[in-house]
């Protein structure tokens, strides 16, 4: 728990110009408070200890104004910036290094039972107000767009963006190779975006 607390502070020292030092962000910053709180939560969840969990997990609402339910899975590094409204559902699962703006919703559409909640990758950015529905998958080095609602799976390495969120893809790089004077070939990497 002390190693992930570690990267979560190191994650907002990256993300958050305005952090002056750990000491700061540990005892001000509500994303670390929301993610100590959801660890004992999901500890609690696990042994079945459910009542439990959703007594920390609601304590840590109120406090916080962030709620993750405790039965989500989360990955190491994620930093909640401002943090008031974010909800993550139940079966919502986050990769490592994923970055969530306040009024973030990873929630359900009501029609799905089981896996109800989106699958969100690494290196995600997720902006304010944006809402990602159902059981999903969030490709990794995904970015989201304010006030996005994302209803399909998003693959790797795009933004999505509007109401319905719709996907912009990076184009393959188109590779020109090009011989020098002494017959050396040298290869160029053209990157266009659609």
């Amino acid at each position: 728990m002390f190693s992930d607390l570690k990267q979560n502070i190191q994650a907002v020292k990256k993300n958050d110009p305005a952090a002056r030092s750990s000491f700061e962000i540990l005892m001000l910053y509500p994303s670390i408070h929301a993610i100590i709180f959801h660890r004992i939560a999901h500890f609690l969840y696990k042994k079945h200890l459910f009542f439990l969990a959703r007594l920390v997990s609601q304590i840590s609402r109120f406090i916080t104004g962030i709620e993750i339910h405790p039965g989500a899975k989360i990955g190491k590094g994620l930093f909640i910036d401002h943090g008031m409204g974010v909800v993550i559902g139940e079966t919502a699962e986050i990769g490592d290094n994923v970055t969530i703006f306040h009024g973030v919703t990873l929630g359900g559409t009501g029609k799905d039972k089981g896996k109800r909640h989106p699958t969100i990758g690494n290196n995600v950015i997720i902006g304010a107000g944006a809402k990602i529905l159902g059981p999903i998958k969030i490709g990794d080095d995904v970015k989201i767009g304010a006030n996005a609602v994302v209803l399909k799976d998003v693959p790797a390495n795009a933004t999505a963006v509007g109401i319905p969120a719709r996907v912009i893809l990076k184009k393959p790089k188109n590779i020109i190779a090009i011989s020098d004077y002494r017959g050396k070939v040298r290869t160029i990497y053209n990157e266009m975006i659609i």
